[in-house]
C-alpha cells in the first residue's frame, strides 16, 4: 500500500510539470542590454508529438507585464476551450514583457524594443520551440 501511495504522490508531482502555461521565463537581450521575461502557452499534446505549431504573439497592455494574459486574461482557459471545441488550431502563445515601451523603438534609440522583438524574440521562440 505504501508503494502505491508513493507512486500516486510522484505521479501528481510529475503531472504538475506538464502544465500548459510557463510563466516568467527569460531571454537575454543584447539589443536591450538586459534579460526580458516572457510567458508561453504550450498546447496539450505538444510534448507527445513532433508536430510544429503556429505561434500567436500576445502583447500585454500598458504598464502590465508578461503575466498579464495568464493571470488576468485567462489565456490558458480560453486557448484550451477554443482548441478543444475546434474553434482554434493548437498553437503556441508567446507573451513577452515590454514594460511601458509600446512595443516600439523610442525616438532617441535608447530603448529599441521593436528591434529586440523582431531580431531576437521571434528567432528565440523559433529556436526554443517547434514553431512553423
Amino acid at each position: 500500500m505504501k508503494s502505491i501511495y508513493c507512486f500516486f504522490i510522484f505521479s501528481c508531482a510529475f503531472a504538475s510539470f506538464s502544465q500548459t502555461v510557463r510563466e516568467s521565463l527569460s531571454i537575454p537581450s543584447r539589443i536591450l542590454g538586459r534579460e526580458v521575461k516572457y510567458s508561453i502557452y504550450i498546447p496539450k499534446g505538444y510534448d507527445n508529438s513532433s508536430r510544429r505549431f503556429p505561434v500567436l504573439y500576445l502583447l500585454h497592455g500598458y504598464s502590465d507585464n508578461e503575466m498579464g494574459w495568464t493571470q488576468f486574461g485567462e489565456v490558458e482557459d480560453i486557448a484550451n476551450n477554443t482548441i478543444e471545441k475546434g474553434e482554434a488550431t493548437p498553437m503556441l502563445i508567446a507573451m513577452p514583457d515590454a514594460a511601458v515601451t509600446w512595443y516600439i523603438n523610442d525616438v532617441g534609440g535608447k530603448n529599441r524594443y521593436e528591434d529586440f522583438f523582431i531580431q531576437e524574440f521571434i528567432p528565440f521562440i523559433d529556436s526554443m520551440y517547434r514553431t512553423r
